[in-house]
């Protein structure tokens, strides 16, 4: 059964080096453990952490990474990164 990893940033909400570092390190597992999904909770908030993350998602070298995002549709502040493997 692939890994599910995952990643609260509820305690860094504020510490922008700490989320990088946090959101590179959980991909870096991820891709080690061969994950199937890493649930990313940025908390609901004003929407900017979660923005944060998005953007972070969304550089070049994090794309190579990961299959697609997905926004959970029931809960606003949960982000799915899924990955497929061959």
């Amino acid at each position: 059964m692939p890994a599910r990893l995952k990643l609260d940033l509820h305690d860094i909400y504020n510490k922008g080096d700490e989320i990088d570092r946090a959101l590179r390190a959980v991909m870096e597992e991820a891709v080690r453990k061969r994950a199937s999904v890493i649930e990313i909770i940025p908390g609901k908030g004003s929407g900017q952490l979660k923005k944060r993350v998005l953007r972070f998602l969304d550089q070049r070298e994090m794309k190579a990474l990961y299959h697609r995002v997905e926004k959970d549709s029931d809960n606003f502040g949960r982000i799915f990164v899924h990955f497929r493997w061959k």
